[in-house]
């Protein structure tokens, strides 16, 4: 088959047999309706199709929602090791505390596990109280 230009395609081979398949198949401009109809009928329902998908794409899933809370968790945990290690190196971890208090203010995604929200609310106490700790710290020097 060629394209030759907005006429559309042409075969140098003649009409080829429509399958008997049960599978996608085009209906023919001929087939009972304005040779305009099925274009317009197919770009109205591609909108739909795509806003659609684009509403889809939105919604969080469980899993995405556990992954994402999660991932926060183990950051905000990271950084409470990086703050420990600079403490005992004798550093005020100014960059740490930081991302920390970042981090901590990311919005948590309640997961439906109540044993894994029990969790990331303790590691988001433990975060909140070091953050206070180093305020104390600032204020009293």
């Amino acid at each position: 088959m060629k394209v030759t230009g907005p006429s559309g395609p042409s075969t140098s081979q003649g009409a080829r047999p429509a399958k008997a398949s049960g599978g996608f198949s085009v209906p023919s401009p001929g087939a009972g309706a304005p040779a305009g109809a099925p274009a317009a009928a197919a770009s109205v329902s591609g909108v739909a199709g795509v806003s659609a998908l684009m509403a889809l794409q939105g919604v969080e899933d469980a899993t995405e929602r556990r992954r994402r809370a999660l991932r926060r968790g183990g950051g905000l945990l990271d950084r409470l090791d990086e703050l420990k290690l600079a403490l005992l190196a004798g550093e005020a971890g100014e960059g740490t505390l930081e991302r920390l208090g970042r981090g901590l203010r990311e919005e948590r995604p309640i997961d439906a596990d109540p044993a894994l929200n029990s969790l990331l609310a303790q590691i988001d106490l433990r975060a909140a109280v070091e953050l206070a700790k180093a305020d104390l710290r600032r204020n009293a020097a």
